[in-house]
């Protein structure tokens, strides 16, 4: 698909992560788009960039300028939700594969912009799960995330290990570990698809047997009258995403011929996530169809708050809070806890008392600086009280 006039259409890409990378070398290799231009916060060259240096810029005009759609992926909802609402104000739609921005601030962004979550990461491969399973009749019960292993409190110099091993960032490989990215996503989805949680942190259901792990959920849905988010902590699965649904009794023995079991619950499941190469087929879905595949929903219902993973003292800073040393992240019903402070807010946030391990920290407990996050997030907090205000009357 090309623009209105004939031309390529013109990508540009805030975030040189490994997703911001990654697209840009895929879209360098395309026939209907190009690369407009590559945001970056970093300064110099970047060695592993993978396409030409002159992509990059570090002043957002220049990417609006010269873009059609902006892709966004950069994990810092603070800096995000500032990126996301300028591109709104040149009148571009916005692609992201950034859950973290999208549970803090994609509910208000949502008002005032076009933006959808992409399919690839794990929110948006359930969602593309969800639109096929439907229109099959199956009537779900959990959207799953699957989750090989799970450290809450991991040490420093096993994430440096790791993270060296596995190419990634201190942060990212920290955030995968301690569970906070399998929180936001699960989140993301159950705030996109109206879904509900068990309890605060989720269920986790661990397992060595996928498919009754996915049951298992399933029986505690169906036990709570809830259509849940939730995940499986199991090694010997694969590393994708699953529904566990049920179907009418009438189409039991047909469902039992194609190899789908005998009910009352059924699997189906997408054994992968291959985040960015899924990316172009989403900005096309959007441009040629606005599709909007998965965002946080007008009025989120969920949030992920921060507890402390070990003791802290009053006056010290965290600077950051996703993939840090010192919070993890738990996915919670916001109204459960309304004072709570979105994980993805913690960027040089100051304690004001000292807090222990375990505990969910609240605005009460830091100080918080001013961002177009945080004014994104107390908005949304008065919409949610709102809605409750409307229900009551």
């Amino acid at each position: 698909m090309k623009s209105q006039n004939g031309k390529k259409l013109r990508i540009g890409i805030a975030g040189t992560g490994g997703i911001g990378r990654g697209l840009a070398k895929l879209i360098a290799r395309r026939q209907d788009m190009v690369i407009s231009k590559i945001l970056t916060r970093r300064k110099g060259k970047i060695d592993d960039l993978g396409v030409s240096q002159d992509y990059l810029t570090t002043e957002q005009e220049r990417l609006f300028e010269s873009s059609d759609l902006i892709v966004v992926s950069t994990g810092d909802a603070i800096y995000s939700t500032k990126v996301i609402n300028s591109a709104f104000e040149y009148g571009l739609p916005v692609v992201t594969m950034d859950a973290d921005t999208q549970v803090v601030t994609g509910s208000w962004l949502s008002k005032r912009g076009v933006i959808t979550e992409a399919n690839g990461d794990q929110p948006g491969c359930l969602a593309a799960l969800n639109k096929e399973i439907l229109q099959m009749g199956f009537d779900p019960l959990v959207y799953g995330n699957i989750k090989g292993f799970l450290n809450k409190n991991p040490s420093l110099e096993d994430m440096l290990f790791w993270g060296q091993k596995q190419g990634y960032s201190l942060s990212s490989v920290t955030s995968f570990t301690d569970g906070t990215k399998l929180q936001i996503e699960q989140a993301l989805i159950a705030n996109g698809l109206g879904l509900d949680i068990v309890q605060q942190g989720l269920v986790g259901y661990e397992t060595s047997d996928f498919e009754k792990g996915a049951f298992a959920l399933a029986e505690i849905a169906r036990n709570e009258d809830k259509v849940i988010s939730d995940y499986i902590i199991s090694r010997e699965s694969p590393p994708g995403v699953f529904i566990s649904a049920t179907h009418q009794e009438d189409l039991a023995a047909e469902l039992q011929t194609y190899k789908m079991g005998n009910g009352p619950f059924y699997l189906l499941y997408k054994p992968m996530h291959l985040c960015f190469f899924e990316i172009p087929n989403s900005i096309l879905n959007l441009v040629n169809h606005g599709e909007i595949l998965l965002d946080n929903g007008k009025v989120p219902s969920v949030s992920v708050g921060a507890i402390a993973k070990k003791d802290l003292s009053k006056g010290s800073v965290i600077d950051k809070g996703i993939g840090g040393m010192e919070v993890r992240g738990e996915a919670l019903k916001i109204e459960d806890a309304i004072d709570h402070v979105p994980i993805g807010l913690f960027s040089n946030v100051e304690l004001k008392r000292n807090i222990e391990q375990g505990e969910l920290i609240t605005f009460d407990d830091i100080h918080v600086p001013d961002s177009l996050a945080l004014t994104a997030w107390k908005s949304t907090l008065a919409d949610l009280s709102l809605k409750k205000v409307s229900v009551r009357r």
